[in-house]
């Protein structure tokens, strides 16, 4: 016990520091909300939005600056802040670039609580949201009004999969000075160079592919521009956004194996795609890689994979009863939202209130390929399908 003080304070108070030049591949785990500062005038002269320091926990350790850069450079990009969620880093967005007054373009395939979103923020913030064909390309130009301040886009689109002519979009967009957003959790910057096409901001849900077990909720806002970034941060800041020392380690182990992971899901998914493709069953595959997916031509030119998320529409004759029959039917494939795990997810949507005038024929599923053996999922689908003559 160090002289001179009780056994209560030197249980707070302890003068063992540990020695320098410890080294091993895991990064360290920084936990603090207090930051400790040398003097009054380091304190006075902090700038918590400066990451060449510190100043408070939910603004920045270490473990969390570690998994920033990593991120960003895994995207091309230069500035990154963390969110709890992926949703929580679309708003941060949303509320980092909009006022009232303001108005945003999304696509009508948008991940839905984006959608849930954008009606809140025209409902309650006197913010115009309008919805365009994700396959508008170039044609955006003549929805961009001079109060348009945002254009959301995704590739390729949730649940639909129609992969937008991005370059052409943030084209349009940067001839009128208005940002570009990109809802890139899909392809988890594997295999879409996003800021190489004109994107301004790149969204991920670090929840799927990054953490890849299933177990992490957190979401990552990435750009170059350093102003766009402080402009972003101070809606970091307002919302009182911040992630845990420990999910953000949890990130970080998955990060090494990220594209090895992300290249198997995506054999699996074909592998379980094209034996699907072949069912009388099955009335399309809605899959990037295939090339009646729309936006197909698209897909080829800017990606460079595709991932295990693909959706399918049954054949007509089958009801949602049968549908529903089915997936409950399936063994390896559970039925739960999100992918990236190593587990299959399967999940069928009701299109109506998705998708503006949504009339295709037969209920849509989407197919969240894992780490499993495609042979043993493909007989699982076999055996489940058999459910729907019943």
């Amino acid at each position: 016990m160090t002289a001179n003080k009780t056994l209560q304070t030197t249980l707070i108070h302890h003068d063992y520091e540990p020695p320098q030049g410890f080294g091993a591949f895991p990064p360290a785990i920084h936990h603090a909300s207090t930051v400790l500062f040398d003097n009054v005038a380091a304190l006075r002269s902090g700038d918590w939005k400066d990451k060449t320091g510190y100043t408070y926990g939910l603004h920045g350790t270490p473990t969390t600056f570690t998994l920033e850069a990593k991120l960003a450079a895994i995207e091309g990009g230069t500035h990154c802040l963390l969110a709890p969620s992926g949703l929580s880093a679309i708003t941060m967005v949303d509320l980092g670039l909009l006022k009232a007054g303001d108005d945003v373009l999304l696509p009508d395939n948008v991940y839905h609580p984006s959608r849930v979103l954008g009606n809140w923020l025209q409902q309650s913030m006197g913010i115009t949201a309008r919805y365009y064909d994700p396959l508008i390309g170039a044609g955006i130009a003549a929805l961009i009004r001079p109060e348009t301040k945002l254009v959301w886009t995704e590739a390729p689109g949730s649940v639909t999969m129609e992969v937008p002519d991005l370059p052409a979009i943030c084209a349009a967009a940067r001839a009128r000075g208005v940002p570009v957003a990109l809802d890139n959790t899909w392809s988890a910057g594997v295999a879409l160079r996003a800021f190489e096409l004109g994107v301004d901001i790149v969204v991920q849900a670090l929840t799927k592919y990054q953490s890849g077990g299933a177990d992490v909720l957190m979401g990552a806002v990435i750009v170059r521009d350093v102003a766009l970034h402080d402009k972003l941060a101070l809606s970091h800041m307002r919302l009182g956004l911040g992630v845990g020392a420990d999910d953000a380690y949890l990130v970080m182990r998955g990060l090494p194996t990220l594209k090895l992971r992300f290249d198997a899901h995506d054999a699996g998914a074909r592998t379980v795609a094209t034996w699907l493709k072949a069912r009388p069953e099955i009335a399309r595959v809605l899959h990037p890689a295939f090339e009646d997916c729309p936006g197909h031509a698209t897909w080829r030119r800017d990606f460079t994979g595709a991932g295990g998320l693909f959706s399918v529409l049954f054949d007509a004759r089958y009801g949602e009863a049968q549908t529903d029959r089915f997936v409950d039917s399936l063994k390896l494939f559970k039925i739960g939202y999100s992918w990236g795990g190593p587990n299959s997810l399967c999940v069928p949507y009701r299109m109506q209130g998705m998708r503006s005038g949504w009339d295709a024929a037969g209920t849509l599923v989407r197919f969240n390929v894992g780490l499993e053996d495609p042979a043993d999922l493909i007989a699982d689908i076999e055996q489940a399908l058999a459910a729907l003559a019943y």
